[in-house]
């Protein structure tokens, strides 16, 4: 691919709404040529988290917690360089990884609404640091399912998912 090419395609890119990334994605990952950064959930209930993008590397922490929501920051083949919400990470093999998104909560007693609406109904409370999936998203809501409950909550309250980032 020319740089010119790739440059125009880049560009195109960062106009594009993207449904596993930040809005407006600037860069793209030289493997997947999926938006960096973006958000991703750890797929396995432990995993390695090394300083650089082999085994051979030495692992500095683990890992352990299935759904925990990741950022992703490089690509180097099957590794990515990922982040928790407190900015810690390291590189970590692909298939530890999914592509289904999860988001944490920061904000404890956190009211989920029937509708994202804050004078709605509570249809549950999540703590600070429980982990849902997320669905849907608007520019100020987020719909969430956790635990067998479902609802709304404020995007200013979760991690995992872009400020200005729309789902359907």
């Amino acid at each position: 691919m020319t740089s010119k090419f790739r440059s125009a395609l880049i560009g195109a890119l960062a106009l594009i709404p993207l449904a596993f990334g930040p809005v407006y994605a600037t860069e793209v990952g030289q493997v997947t040529n999926l938006p960096v950064p973006r958000f991703v959930s750890m797929k396995a209930a432990e995993g390695n988290v090394r300083r650089g993008p082999s085994l051979t590397h030495r692992i500095d922490w683990v890992f352990k917690h299935r759904d925990m929501p990741l950022q992703i920051t490089a690509e180097h083949g099957h590794w990515r360089r990922v982040e928790d919400r407190d900015g810690m990470g390291g590189w970590v093999h692909y298939s530890l990884l999914s592509g289904t998104r999860t988001v944490l909560i920061e904000q404890d007693k956190l009211k989920l609404l029937v509708r994202p609406d804050p004078n709605a109904p509570v249809a549950a409370e999540f703590e600070i640091g429980a982990i849902a999936r997320l669905g849907e998203c608007t520019l100020e809501w987020c719909f969430l399912r956790a635990d067998g409950y479902k609802g709304w909550a404020p995007k200013a309250r979760l991690w995992g998912v872009g400020s200005s980032e729309l789902r359907d």
